[in-house]
């Protein structure tokens, strides 16, 4: 972990754009402030964008600002988050999840046990999934014209940021769909190292259980 990101705390989250509702666009601006301002590689190498999710589009996930409950659960349809692993660094992954009552960032063992709560006993529609991107792949391909934030009258469901949506470098204007599409038939039933190694180069990266997750981000340390 580098000094800049040690130093960062719960409050900090404040320092970055948050628009509620938006995670996907709050994660690719994060990921683009993190490379900025030094606390991450000025590729972004180091870090991952994760995308959490399953078929039914229904991820309880605790310690949620956006929750009315002590426990700060949420159901969320999809959330997104930003995972840091830096090069050569024997440290805990961080975890960059600018929608939850944890320190900021967290470390991904206790995000997982906190967050995640894979002890808890869940029905199998709740069973959450994670789309491992590699940031600069996601910052390149990315694309959101916000149509999922509509109603079927064309009314905003929540207010959309006041910039103006994000496209993929090749022109793309919406492909946040295929990024959120997760289940259990995506996720490899093997972190086999060169697997990992073709997957994470690619657009969409890699899909998990939650119980590969940790496994994964071991896996993923460059030199």
């Amino acid at each position: 972990m580098s000094s800049k990101s040690s130093e960062l705390t719960a409050s900090d989250s404040a320092k970055f754009r948050h628009t509620p509702f938006y995670c996907e666009e709050n994660v690719y601006l994060l990921c683009k402030s993190l490379c900025e301002n030094g606390v991450a590689d000025a590729t972004g190498s180091d870090l991952f964008v994760v995308f959490i999710s399953n078929d039914k589009k229904q991820v309880p996930l605790w310690h949620q600002k956006a929750s009315g409950r002590a426990d700060g659960i949420v159901l969320w349809d999809y959330h997104v988050i930003c995972v840091q692993r830096r090069k050569g660094s024997q440290s805990q992954p961080l975890v960059w999840d600018l929608d939850s009552t944890l320190p900021f960032p967290s470390p991904l063992t206790s995000y997982v046990a906190e967050t995640i709560q894979p002890s808890f006993q869940l029905f199998s529609e709740y069973q959450r999934f994670f789309r491992v991107v590699h940031a600069p792949l996601f910052l390149k391909h990315f694309a959101s014209d916000r149509r999922h934030m509509k109603d079927p009258d064309g009314n905003w469901t929540a207010q959309p940021p006041p910039y103006e949506p994000i496209v993929a470098e090749d022109g793309e204007s919406h492909n946040l769909n295929e990024y959120i599409a997760l289940s259990s038939a995506d996720t490899l039933s093997s972190l086999d190292p060169d697997m990992v190694r073709t997957s994470i180069a690619q657009k969409l990266g890699i899909a998990v259980s939650h119980s590969q997750l940790e496994e994964l981000f071991h896996k993923l340390i460059t030199p």
